[in-house]
């Protein structure tokens, strides 16, 4: 009981700290998503690829990284003159709002159009915390089995969008897509599923559609 107790705390005060930032974001239209994968599934990468077109389609945003000690993702995004915030974790295996928060402290939300959280590589703890996000969105690979959907259905349950990332790999590794994509909207069936590789760029366009009407709509509401 102590335990459960102790998790209900940490939960309330982070869920009040979110609140505060959807609040923030809300009041300037800035959308937020937030990214969450295992680690290897393909996210920095991912990003290193969306970055640059979002510039070119002129949607401002940032991009805030964590990583539990180093910075390696940041300066990957920065090398590509990405606008990019950097959050360190130490041993936590999840970002939480308030780390967030105190992130986007030093952003000039005046005029942005979205915010980029890519949470550090776990498929558990992120899925219970609310960081101030509008959604969540899954990235999986074809790289770490097909099963991923049904062993952690949270993260599927608590996503708008799921990615299935390394398409490109497919010939290579024994994925079955058919098992994996009927899992998920098995688990929830409102999401959306967009099968990408960064390698060939397979439903990069489809994502970039997707991620501009969301902003769209943010703006309107």
């Amino acid at each position: 009981m102590a335990f459960k107790v102790i998790k209900e705390d940490i939960l309330s005060e982070n869920d009040g700290v979110a609140s505060e930032v959807r609040a923030s974001l809300a009041q300037e239209k800035t959308f937020m998503i937030n990214l969450i994968s295992s680690p290897g599934a393909g996210k920095t990468s991912f990003l290193e690829v969306i970055g640059p077109k979002l510039k070119e389609e002129g949607i401002s945003f940032v991009i805030v990284t964590g990583d539990c000690f180093t910075s390696r993702d940041a300066e990957r995004l920065d090398a590509l003159d990405l606008p990019v915030v950097q959050i360190n974790t130490g041993n936590a295996c999840h970002i939480d709002a308030q780390l967030v928060a105190s992130a986007l402290e030093d952003v000039d939300l005046e005029g942005m159009d979205l915010v980029i959280v890519e949470n550090v590589g776990n498929l558990v703890c992120p899925a219970e915390f609310d960081v101030g996000e509008d959604v969540k969105i899954a990235i999986l690979s074809t790289t770490e089995g097909d099963d991923k959907p049904i062993k952690y259905p949270l993260l599927i349950l608590e996503s708008a969008l799921a990615i299935i990332n390394k398409t490109d790999l497919l010939e290579y590794v024994d994925y079955d897509m058919d098992f994996s994509v009927e899992n998920i909207r098995k688990i929830n069936q409102t999401i959306k599923v967009i099968k990408t590789s960064c390698k060939t760029g397979e439903g990069i366009d489809a994502f970039l559609s997707w991620i501009k009407d969301k902003i769209k709509i943010k703006k309107i509401t």
